[in-house]
């Protein structure tokens, strides 16, 4: 990655600080002062995701982590007691651009997915589609191929809804401005101008949890045949608009009329996509462009319905099972986390140069959304979220504090080389000025920190690195410990220093 130097820097941290001040001045809706004081509350603590105890630089200021993260803008909106207490823009929709508002239009990446599953949802309830019948039987523009991973195998709704279908094509890159765009069917079938392979059967459906947004592209052509109607008309009819969604669209490319009102996607460097926003044909996996608070709204329509209080799309039978985990805590488009006593509801966004996220409790009426328009926004986002957590005072998303020790420098310089995970994966550890680095493939250099003379650990996710010596001293290999799994790396070469 392009690393700008210290002068450019400097001017960028300037230029998005003056850019956040501008943007916190303009057309921001009034509100009382106990919410602004939440709002200024949440943007002067942005923590990292594991921190280090009695560390006095814990907190980190929102236009700052906009300049260290070479992101133009964000938009926040908070949901409180089954409301949206407030919705703010805050940096620039470009580099030189217009301050971002809280009608800022973002793509919102997969978080198209939680949405399009409400409007099958619906159609299920209207007796338009089953949840547990063969889809092919309803499929009539395209069928799902026989495969011989799964000879004879039949796919659901309920099984595409929870990516347990067993159908490749994880994501999808979009069409960059001017490139030819393929149908729909092209798509499922990989055909030129597709530019990601066939969707297919790969596993007996419902033996695991594969995220698939292959799967929901099948169920877009799933909808477009059973309602006769062009995707984002129904999702417009069945979803959006009952909603109150008024500014959000799955129309593919964004009109022209409504391009002055959404941002410009960035690189992770900060540079503009070539070409701008790319185009989702993919609707119902990526397809989406939103703000915040139409999300925000989205989210309160499931609180709300789930309890009986409003239910513009689905029952609140239908909204429970929307939010029953069939696998990996994934339920009919939604990912479910918190504890039995307070669960919650999320979805993160990735599409080129634009990165979300959307939580929110299902009985305490609490939830945000943060949308960005920069590639690595996510980081942002959760650090967002976390500041969220501990101001309105939400029983998960706290950072993770580890304690350090101090650990001699001869030591640190032995652990440092090339450790080699997979074929296609290594870590890079150096020793910097003291402090010792990692580095994985494709990923940026971050600095890690030592809980004992052997493991260290990173903060921006809750990764562990622990350094494993042999019986002569020498250090053979190191493992990383992530998300309840361990990998070991071999030590393939000494690195630079």
């Amino acid at each position: 990655m392009h690393k700008p130097g210290l002068l450019a820097f400097t001017a960028l941290l300037c230029f998005a600080s003056q850019s956040y001040a501008a943007s916190t001045l303009w057309a921001q809706p009034m509100v009382s002062p106990e919410i602004q004081s939440r709002i200024d509350r949440v943007a002067a603590c942005l923590m990292t995701k594991v921190v280090e105890k009695g560390d006095p630089h814990i907190c980190q200021k929102l236009p700052d982590r906009l300049a260290e993260e070479h992101i133009p803008g964000v938009s926040i909106a908070v949901i409180h007691n089954g409301a949206v207490e407030w919705a703010r823009g805050f940096g620039v929709t470009r580099i030189g651009g217009p301050p971002v508002t809280a009608d800022t239009l973002f793509q919102a990446g997969s978080i198209s997915k939680p949405v399009a599953a409400m409007a099958a949802l619906h159609l299920v309830e209207q007796g338009a589609l089953s949840l547990d019948l063969d889809v092919n039987q309803a499929l009539t523009s395209w069928k799902i191929p026989p495969g011989a991973a799964a000879p004879g195998a039949v796919v659901t709704l309920r099984q595409l809804l929870s990516h347990t279908a067993g159908l490749t094509v994880h994501g999808f890159p979009g069409y960059s401005a001017g490139a030819p765009l393929p149908t729909l069917v092209q798509i499922l079938d990989g055909a030129k101008p597709a530019n990601t392979r066939p969707i297919r059967l790969e596993a007996v459906p419902g033996t695991h949890w594969k995220y698939s947004g292959g799967g929901y592209t099948v169920m877009q052509q799933l909808l477009i045949d059973v309602s006769h109607q062009p995707f984002p008309q129904l999702l417009r009819d069945a979803v959006l608009a009952p909603i109150g969604m008024t500014r959000s669209t799955y129309q593919q490319p964004l009109p022209a009329e409504l391009r002055s009102g959404a941002v410009t996607p960035h690189k992770a460097d900060g540079v503009a996509v070539d070409g701008g926003f790319h185009t989702y044909p993919e609707m119902a996996a990526a397809g989406l462009w939103s703000t915040p608070t139409d999300l925000a709204l989205f989210a309160v329509e499931i609180q709300r319905s789930l309890h009986g209080h409003a239910n513009h799309v689905l029952s609140a039978e239908m909204t429970r099972q929307m939010l029953v985990a069939v696998q990996a805590n994934y339920g009919l488009g939604l990912e479910i986390g918190g504890s039995p006593e307070n669960p919650y509801f999320a979805h993160g966004g990735v599409n080129s140069g634009f990165e979300s996220t959307l939580v929110a409790y299902q009985r305490s009426g609490d939830g945000a959304v943060v949308m960005t328009n920069a590639q690595g926004g996510q980081r942002l986002a959760n650090e967002i979220i976390r500041s969220i957590a501990l101001v309105y005072g939400w029983p998960d998303f706290h950072p993770i504090v580890r304690s350090t020790i101090n650990v001699d420098p001869g030591i640190l310089s032995a652990y440092t080389g090339v450790y080699e995970l997979t074929p296609t994966f290594t870590i890079t550890i150096t020793l910097e000025n003291g402090q010792l680095m990692q580095q994985a493939t494709d990923q940026r250099k971050a600095p890690i920190f030592p809980e004992t003379e052997s493991k260290f650990f990173l903060k921006a996710v809750d990764a562990q690195i622990e350094f494993v010596r042999e019986a002569n001293g020498t250090i053979s290999y190191l493992v990383l410990h992530q998300n309840g799994h361990d990998m070991r790396g071999k030590k393939s070469r000494s690195g630079p220093n």
